[in-house]
């Protein structure tokens, strides 16, 4: 009879992206002449104490034909960017009559997936461009934060607003949520008036910008994300970044840069021309301080509408119009 097989060990993880990782490990040469297959246990580690089989002893999850090692495993129907797992692995001999012979399991190691790659931000982005609408013209960009803020900016912070972490909202996978810092404005402009809405989620008091202070030739044009939260308003964040800062050098390995002249989202044309999506909230991201003597702060007459805020907003899943893979 043939010896039993030997459980794996050296598990080995690597080239880890938002939804591949290779796996290796040893086993001995006479094993790896004889396996035909290979199981792995791959598990969410969200939420739960451990992550095993109910019996260890049943083959579920993965299910692979042996391959030379390292093996790449690529999915983006079970695995999630920025999402912790833990990976076992069996390796198998299949017999005459269908069965298995199994090793024991390998030790378990845990992994964290990536974030979106560029490629990944570009597929958003065609997604984006597709319900994008006609421009719109407009000419601040502006920012809504409570009295205590604008307060807190002159008397503690020299008169700058300064670049805050970008949260977690928006795509799961997004490279700038909790990494980029930036001043949050928007630009958005209601389609009767053509000025900014009178309501905000964010504070009843708004400083408003000339946006060539902002949106000009010394600033590039990136896109980073494209969302919704379990409803009919679609949002792009676009981040405008100081040519040669620090964020511009950040966002430029990581994101789509955008002709300022000619995209589907944000543009500026000749003789202080600016214009926005129509169809698209955008939120804008600037990497450096802005100081607020740059614009102009007075109380807006509507309301403080906290149920549109998209603050830590988490992404529909279920939403066919800007996911990329199921549920991302």
């Amino acid at each position: 009879m043939d010896p039993p097989l030997t459980a794996p060990h050296g598990i080995q993880i690597s080239d880890i992206t938002c939804d591949s990782f290779r796996v290796s490990w040893e086993m001995p040469p006479y094993d790896a002449r004889r396996v035909t297959h290979y199981f792995i246990d791959l598990n969410k580690t969200a939420g739960q104490k451990e992550n095993k089989f109910k019996h260890r002893d049943v083959p579920t999850k993965l299910v692979a034909k042996a391959v030379v090692l390292p093996m790449t495993v690529r999915g983006h129907w079970f695995l999630s960017p920025r999402t912790e797992y833990t990976l076992a692995v069996q390796t198998a001999i299949k017999r005459s009559d269908g069965e298995y012979t199994v090793s024991g399991w390998s030790e378990t190691l845990r992994f964290c997936t990536g974030d979106y790659a560029m490629e990944q931000v570009k597929q958003l982005q065609e997604k984006a461009e597709g319900i994008a609408g006609r421009m719109l013209s407009f000419q601040v960009f502006y920012r809504n934060q409570t009295a205590e803020y604008f307060q807190h900016v002159r008397d503690k912070w020299g008169g700058l607003m300064l670049p805050s972490l970008k949260d977690q909202s928006g795509s799961h996978g997004s490279p700038i949520s909790g990494t980029l810092h930036g001043v949050f404005f928007s630009c958005n402009t209601e389609f009767n008036t053509g000025l900014p809405p009178h309501d905000s989620p964010y504070g009843r008091w708004r400083v408003t910008v000339p946006a060539g202070h902002l949106f000009n030739e010394n600033t590039n044009l990136y896109f980073a994300d494209f969302y919704c939260m379990y409803s009919a308003y679609h949002y792009v964040v676009l981040v405008l970044a100081p040519r040669g800062s620090q964020g511009d050098g950040f966002c430029s390995a990581r994101l789509p840069l955008l002709d300022p002249k000619n995209n589907p989202f944000l543009t500026r044309g000749e003789q202080g021309s600016y214009w926005h999506a129509q169809d698209l909230i955008l939120e804008i991201v600037y990497t450096d301080p802005v100081p607020v003597g740059t614009g102009q702060l007075s109380e807006i007459k509507g309301h403080q509408l906290m149920s549109l805020s998209t603050a830590n907003a988490k992404k529909d899943p279920s939403c066919k119009v800007c996911n990329i893979f199921g549920g991302r």
